[in-house]
Parts: structure tokens; C-alpha cells; sequence
């Protein structure tokens, strides 16, 4: 369509001319001292158009080679970056960064620029060539300041990666800054720096924030905030007010999970509060049979020893074959001085599941009640049991 309506307006302009050229009787003088030249009007009307026919074409040509020059360049540019980018991949660091760094140097653009400044980095700090990464991503902050959230992701990476985390911090306190939602990324890596600063409150905070987000693994969130409680409870587990108040304030959802109710039980007996440790347990036990937690219902023994029995044969009756729960009566019975009905629960334990702790319980009783031949024997019975599993 484009090259009909030229041809109609080529011949238009022919048929204007002729017509010009044919009725047109005037003159045209060219004074140029010393020179003059006189031509007819239509001579002079056509080498108008042949001189701006000519002076057009020229410009055509040196737009072309121009714009050829700037294509070749960007097509360079795409094709190292490429290039290098699949080096990067394939594990080829150096020809990687080679090939990024000439893109780098080529680019015009921010995007590839920053980009291109980022490949060249990493695949340095894969080569240990920590200068040479520092100064790629220096290059492309100043080329590329727009962009520059790319580089500051990568170099609070590299900081991480080195165990630097209060620079990785300030790196990404930089990158706030500027506002805005943060890219994901960017709180992934804030959330290993505070992993690494044992800041396990930040890091919470910042699985709510990433659980929020499309783009991220929710397993994995879930995960790392299950990590931070684990390793929160047991920071609090030298302050019982701290402890109380991080403990009162979980969601009663998340106090049912077995992990998190071992934890806290462990770091309520190492602050003596048995009280506190009992009731975790009796609240989880009948929902979860967590063998853990039946275990630690003997390990803190307080005046309630023998309410703790009353509500440990509770559960029995829903579990009589359940051999911790068996092995944790017998050592209640035994703080107690129930010697028979220790005797027998700690025996029941081992008929239905052999094992070193109710070996050396039954041990410890026998010595109390004076019978040192059969004390003997379950302590060698549990020393075996003990030796095999460590070989």
C-alpha cells in the first residue's frame, strides 16, 4: 500500500512538472560573482528537485550507516550478554564473566547494563576474584544508577555468603531507602541476615510479611518460620518473663505443634517452672502422642507427682501398649516410692518395647530396694543396648 501511494504521488509530480515546463516561459539568474548564469524556469525547477533528490539520498545513506553502526552494537551487546549468561549456567565463570564484562562495556541500556554488571560479578566471586566483582557492580551503579537495586541484591548476597551480615543489613537499608514494596528477593536475603544475627523476632516478622507473597515457596516460609519459634524459645529459655510472654501471646493453633510444645517444655524445666512444663504437656499429649513430651513429663517432679500419675494412667487406658508412657509412670512411681507398681510398669515398658532407659531405670529401683544381683544385670542389659546403637 506504502509503495502504491508513492508511485501515485511520483507520477503526480512528473505530470506537474511537464505541465510547469510546458506553460512556464520565465527565467531564473544565478548570480555568483564573477560568475552569472541564466536558465529558463523549468531548468531551473528541475535541478531543484534533482539537488534535493540527491541531498535527500545522501542523508538516507549517512542515517543508514549510522543506524547500522548502532544495530551492530546493540546486537553484540545482546549476543555477549546471551553468551554470557549461558557460560554462567553451564558453570564456564570465566568465559562468563568475559563475555558479561564486554556486554557490560557495550550496553547502553540500564536494564542490560545492570544485568550484564551482575553476570560479570557473580561469576568473579565464583573465580574468588573479589575486587574484580566489587568494581562490576560499582561500574554499573554509576552507568545505571536506575537499576542499581540489582546490583545492591547481588553484592548484600555476596556479603551473606561471606558472614557479613551487618554490612549485608546496611547494604539493604540502602535499597529501602528509596521506598516502595520490596522485591522478594531482597527480604529473603534480609531474613538470612537475621537468621545469621540470631534476630529471630525480625526473622517472624519477615516470614508474615514473604508468606503474604505469590511468588514464594509457602513450604519453605512455613518452614523457616517454624525454625525461628524453635530457636526463639530456646533464647527465652534463661528468662521466664520473656519466655511467658512469647508463650501466652502464640497462637493456640501453632502451641499444638509437638516441636514447638517440646521446646517450650525444655526451656520451662531448665527455669524450674514444672507447673508451666506439666501443663504444656497435658494440654498436647492426648492430641499429639508425642513420645518427646511423654518422656519430659518425668524430667521435672515437683509436690504434684501424684496427680501427674493419676493423669498419666489416664492416658493409658487410650494407649496401654505405648512403651514411654509405660517407662514415664514407672519413674513417677518410683519418685513416689510405689516400688510394685513401678516395678510393673517399668517391666511392661521393656516386654513391649526393649530400650537402655527402662533398663537403667529398672537398675536404679532394684539398688533402692536392695537387690544388687538384679541391679547388675539391667545395667549391663543397658549398657549393651546402648553400645549397639552407637556402633
Amino acid at each position: 500500500m506504502k509503495l502504491i501511494l508513492w508511485l501515485l504521488a511520483l507520477f503526480t509530480a512528473a505530470v506537474a512538472v511537464t505541465l510547469a515546463a510546458k506553460y512556464t516561459t520565465g527565467h531564473v539568474l544565478l548570480v555568483m560573482p564573477p560568475y552569472e548564469q541564466k536558465l529558463s524556469l523549468d531548468h531551473f525547477i528541475i535541478g531543484l528537485i534533482a539537488v534535493f533528490f540527491v541531498f535527500y539520498m545522501l542523508v538516507r545513506l549517512v542515517l543508514g550507516i549510522f543506524g547500522f553502526s548502532q544495530r551492530h552494537r546493540h546486537k553484540k551487546t545482546d549476543v555477549m550478554l546471551l553468551t554470557g549468561l549461558k557460560a554462567y549456567f553451564e558453570g564456564d565463570y570465566a568465559r562468563a564473566q568475559k563475555n558479561a564484562a564486554t556486554a557490560l562495556k557495550l550496553a547502553d541500556a540500564p536494564i542490560v547494563t545492570a544485568i550484564s554488571a551482575v553476570i560479570a560479578a557473580r561469576s568473579a566471586n565464583e573465580l574468588d576474584e573479589t575486587k574484580a566483582r566489587d568494581q562490576y557492580l560499582v561500574t554499573a551503579v554509576n552507568k545505571a544508577p536506575s537499576e542499581k537495586s540489582l546490583c545492591l541484591i547481588a553484592k548484600t548476597d555476596f556479603l551473606l555468603n561471606d558472614g557479613l551480615y551487618k554490612e549485608a543489613l546496611e547494604t539493604l537499608q540502602s535499597l529501602y531507602a528509596k521506598g516502595g514494596l520490596q522485591p522478594s528477593s531482597a527480604l529473603q536475603l534480609e531474613l538470612k541476615a537475621q537468621q545469621q544475627a540470631k534476630n529471630w523476632d525480625a526473622v517472624l516478622e519477615l516470614t508474615d510479611v514473604l508468606a503474604k507473597r505469590q511468588s514464594i515457596n509457602k513450604i519453605l516460609v512455613k518452614k523457616l518460620r517454624h525454625d525461628a519459634q524453635m530457636e526463639s524459645i530456646r533464647s527465652k529459655a534463661s528468662d521466664l518473663q520473656s519466655l511467658d510472654q512469647y508463650w501466652q501471646h502464640m497462637p493456640p493453633l501453632e502451641k499444638m505443634d509437638s516441636k514447638l510444645a517440646v521446646a517450650a517444655t525444655r526451656a520451662y524445666i531448665a527455669l524450674g517452672n514444672c507447673t508451666t512444663a506439666h501443663q504444656i504437656i497435658e494440654q498436647n499429649v492426648p492430641i499429639t502422642w508425642d513420645n518427646e513430651l511423654i518422656e519430659l513429663y518425668a524430667e521435672c517432679l515437683d509436690y504434684h507427682v501424684n496427680r501427674q500419675i493419676e493423669c498419666a494412667e489416664v492416658w493409658l487406658r487410650s494407649h496401654p501398649n505405648n512403651a514411654q508412657l509405660l517407662l514415664t509412670l514407672g519413674k513417677l512411681c518410683t519418685h513416689c516410692e510405689l516400688w510394685g507398681k513401678a516395678q510393673n510398669y517399668l517391666e511392661a515398658s521393656l516386654s513391649v518395647e526393649p530400650g537402655q532407659k527402662a533398663h537403667f531405670a529398672l537398675a536404679q529401683l532394684n539398688e533402692k530396694l536392695g537387690k544388687r544381683e538384679f541391679a547388675m544385670d539391667h545395667y549391663n542389659k543397658g549398657l549393651e543396648l546402648t553400645l549397639k546403637q552407637l556402633s
